[in-house]
C-alpha cells in the first residue's frame, strides 16, 4: 500500500496527501448484507440483522438484553427515561466527556454534577465520587475514556452503599474489558457507540446494554415509541398499544446489516488497532523519556481496545502551536473535549464539585493522533517524526 505520507521529489518534507485523523474501515461484507436486507423487503428496524446484533452483543457482554439504537446518545437518553430521572435529580459524571453524557439527563431535568478525573487514565476519579453525593443524587455515570475501564469495583460499591444506579458510558469501550468483564456490562445499564470514528461502526448507531433484568420490558417499550410492539411481534400479545412515554430509538436494518458485518470481524478489528497502538507506543517512548510528552497509561486490570492513541504534551509546550505544525505537515491530529463544567450549558444546567484541576490541565494538553485500520508503518513513523519536530520547534 502506498503511504499517504510519501514525500514529493522536491525533498521539501511536505507530504503529497494528508494523513486524516480517522478513515472508516469496511470489512468487505457490509454492502452484501445491506443488499440482503433490501432483498428481504425489510429496511425498517428490528429485522433479522438487528436480532443477530442483539444476540451477538448479549452473548459477548452477558447482558440480560441488548437493544440497538440509532446512536449512543439515544441509548443514554433511554437510560435516563428508564431511571425516571426527574427535575432536580443529580447525576455524577466527569466533566471531561462528550456533551451527550450530560444532555441525556438534562433533557429529563437532571442536574449533572461534574467530578474531576484521574491523572493516569482521565477517567472519573473514584476517590472523589462519594463526597459529591447528596440527598438528590440518583446515579453515577462513569465514562470509559479511550476504551480504558474506570475503577468499576469501587464505583459499584459506592453506588450500592448509597442506593444509586450506575450507567456506564462505554461509547468508546466496545471490545474492552475491566477485570475480565466487558465494559458496559457492569452497571445496571451501559451504552455503546458505533459512530464512524469508533472501532466497530455503522456510520451512526449505538446500543443499550441492559444488565438489570428489571429494566428489560420497559426498555423495549420506551424504544418502540412507548408501545409493546416488540411483544406483539413475538406473539406475546394479540395487538400492540401505547403503554407509556417513549420515542423512536430504533436504527434501520441497513445500519444493523452494516454493523453485523463489523461485529463478525470485531476481534480482528480490535487486534489490528492494538497493533497500531503498540507501534505508536514504541515509537513515542524516546519522546516521553526526553520529557516532551506522556504516553497513555493502562492499568493492569484493564484490557483496552486501542480506541485512540492520545498524548499529553509537556506543560511548557504550546499545544495549539503543535497542532498547527502537524496540520501544516498534513497530519490530522486533534484535541479532545472542552470541559463541560466550563461550557455555557454546563454552567447553566449543572455544577462542578470542586475546582477540577486535572480536567482543566489535561484538556489543554491532550492531543489525539491519527488512528485507523490501514495506517501504514511509514505513515505512523511520519506522524511521530513530524510530532517530534513540532514539539521541539524544529521545522
Amino acid at each position: 500500500m502506498q503511504s499517504h505520507a510519501d514525500h514529493d521529489a522536491s525533498g521539501d518534507g511536505a507530504p503529497k496527501a494528508s494523513i486524516p485523523f480517522n478513515r472508516p474501515y469496511m470489512t468487505g461484507r457490509e454492502l452484501h448484507y445491506m443488499a440482503q436486507a433490501h432483498g428481504a423487503g425489510h429496511l425498517a428496524g428490528d429485522g433479522v440483522f438487528t436480532q443477530r446484533c442483539h444476540q451477538w452483543m448479549s452473548e459477548r457482554t452477558n447482558a440480560a438484553k441488548t437493544l440497538l439504537t440509532h446512536s449512543c446518545t439515544a441509548a443514554l437518553e433511554m437510560a435516563a427515561l428508564l431511571l425516571e430521572i426527574a427535575p432536580g435529580d443529580e447525576i455524577i459524571m466527569p466533566s471531561y466527556t462528550f456533551v451527550s453524557t450530560a444532555n441525556a439527563f438534562v433533557l429529563r431535568g437532571g442536574v449533572p454534577v461534574f467530578v474531576d478525573v484521574r491523572t493516569d487514565t482521565f477517567n472519573l476519579d473514584e476517590g472523589l465520587v462519594e463526597d459529591a453525593i447528596t440527598e438528590r443524587t440518583k446515579a453515577i455515570v462513569p465514562v470509559h475514556y479511550a476504551g480504558v475501564g474506570c475503577e468499576m469495583d469501587t464505583l459499584m460499591a459506592i453506588a450500592k452503599k448509597h442506593s444509586l444506579y450506575v450507567v456506564e458510558d462505554a461509547a468508546q469501550g466496545v471490545m474492552a474489558r475491566y477485570k475480565g468483564r466487558a465494559l458496559g456490562s457492569i452497571g445496571q445499564l451501559g451504552a455503546y457507540s458505533f459512530h464512524e470514528t469508533k472501532n466497530v461502526i455503522c456510520g451512526e448507531g449505538g446500543a443499550l446494554i441492559i444488565n438489570d433484568p428489571a429494566f428489560a420490558t420497559s426498555a423495549e417499550i420506551i424504544r418502540e415509541k412507548g408501545t409493546d410492539r416488540s411483544r406483539f411481534y413475538r406473539g406475546e400479545v394479540d395487538k400492540y398499544t401505547w403503554q407509556s412515554s417513549g420515542s423512536s430509538f430504533l436504527p434501520s436494518e441497513l445500519s444493523a446489516s452494516f454493523l453485523w458485518a463489523q461485529l463478525l470481524e470485531a476481534d480482528w478489528l480490535t487486534s489490528e488497532r492494538l497493533a497500531l497502538w503498540n507501534t505508536y507506543n514504541v515509537l513515542l517512548a524516546p519522546l516521553e523519556r526526553r520529557g516532551l510528552l506522556r504516553r497513555p497509561v493502562i492499568p493492569v486490570e484493564c484490557e483496552h481496545n486501542a480506541h485512540m492513541y492520545q498524548i499529553l504534551v509537556a506543560a511548557d509546550i504550546d499545544r495549539q502551536s503543535v497542532l498547527q505544525r502537524l496540520k501544516e505537515a498534513g497530519v490530522g491530529a486533534v484535541f479532545h473535549y472542552v470541559p463541560l463544567h466550563s461550557s455555557p450549558a454546563g454552567r447553566s444546567f449543572g455544577r462542578a464539585h470542586g475546582d477540577l484541576p486535572v480536567t482543566i490541565d489535561i484538556s489543554s494538553r491532550l492531543i489525539r493522533l491519527p488512528m485507523w485500520i490501514g495506517l501504514s508503518d511509514s505513515e505512523q513513523q511520519y506522524v511521530v517524526s513530524t510530532l517530534e519536530r513540532a514539539l521541539t520547534g524544529n521545522a
